[in-house]
């Protein structure tokens, strides 16, 4: 499985601060909850990487 690779599998996916001054990815698929925590710097680092696949997608189109 990689990228491209279509799955039906419905999740979840809520983004927030932790009280220790993290950044939560949390997501939740059913019985599966997956929770990742980063500092502010990699959050934006994800931020960035996530405007850029944006972009490549439209280019895509």
């Amino acid at each position: 499985m990689g990228i491209n690779t279509e799955r039906d599998i419905e999740a979840n996916l809520q983004i927030g601060p932790t009280d220790h001054g993290m950044v939560r990815l949390f997501i939740d698929a059913g019985d599966l909850e997956i929770p990742m925590d980063f500092s502010p710097e990699e959050a934006e680092e994800i931020a960035e990487e996530i405007r850029a696949a944006a972009q490549a997608a439209r280019a895509v189109k």
